[in-house]
Parts: C-alpha cells; sequence; structure tokens
C-alpha cells in the first residue's frame, strides 16, 4: 500500500497528460470526434456540443495534473476524474455499444484510472485509519 501512495501522482500526471490533450477538440471538434468515436457531424449545436465536451474533459486532465502536485486536493481530484470517468465508460457501454472498438484505448485507460483510484483510495483510508 505505501508503494501506492507514494507513486500515485505519477498515475495521475500521466493519465491528466493524456486526457487534457482533448481539450484540442475545443479546437477541432471534428476532428476529435472523429479520432475518438471514428464518427462525424455535420451541425452547429453538434460543434458546440463536442467543443464543451472537449473542454471539460480537457479540464478534468489539467485538474489531475494539479492534483498530482498538490498533495492536499490529491483525494478530491483523483476522485472527481475517476467518477467522470467511470460515467462516460457507463455510458458508453449502456448507449454507445456501436462506439466500443474505435474508443476502445480510452475505455481500457480510463477503467484503469479508475481501477488504480479505488486502490489509492482504500490505501489512504487504511493509512489513515492505522494512525
Amino acid at each position: 500500500m505505501n508503494f501506492i501512495l507514494r507513486n500515485f501522482k505519477w498515475l495521475m500526471v500521466l493519465s491528466g497528460v493524456l486526457t487534457s490533450t482533448m481539450l484540442y477538440g475545443l479546437f477541432a471538434p471534428q476532428a476529435a470526434l472523429q479520432s475518438m468515436f471514428g464518427s462525424s457531424f455535420n451541425g452547429e449545436l453538434e460543434s458546440l456540443i463536442i467543443r464543451s465536451w472537449s473542454a471539460l474533459v480537457g479540464l478534468m486532465g489539467l485538474m489531475l495534473i494539479y492534483g498530482a502536485f498538490n498533495k492536499k486536493y490529491r483525494v478530491f481530484t483523483a476522485t472527481i476524474a475517476a467518477l467522470s470517468k467511470l460515467i462516460f465508460v457507463a455510458l458508453l457501454f449502456m448507449y454507445g455499444q456501436s462506439f466500443l472498438l474505435k474508443a476502445g484505448l480510452a475505455i481500457g485507460m480510463d477503467l484503469m484510472v479508475v481501477l488504480c483510484t479505488l486502490i489509492f483510495l482504500i490505501a489512504v483510508k487504511s493509512k489513515g485509519a492505522a494512525k
């Protein structure tokens, strides 16, 4: 458990950097949608929603990086980011089965982050209980 507590911040940094790359969808929504889901759109509303989603996901990545280097906020930022990733994966499985293959890498990464965050939270809780 101490290994996880000592090194979790590096997973947060890596995940944060990868997650924050979605900010490019704010500027190139068509390209972001195509690379992530293999799909395209042709309307203003879709462009607005993709740009907004990209900004929120990108900000989540920046939040992970911030939390990695600010121990006071590490549990909070890791928890919020993991919940966000879990919701994304759950929505894909419930409503986006046709996109599962294309988004497989993102799903795998997000599930790994969720699992590691759960282990981290258990380690933090058990360390706190041991005090």
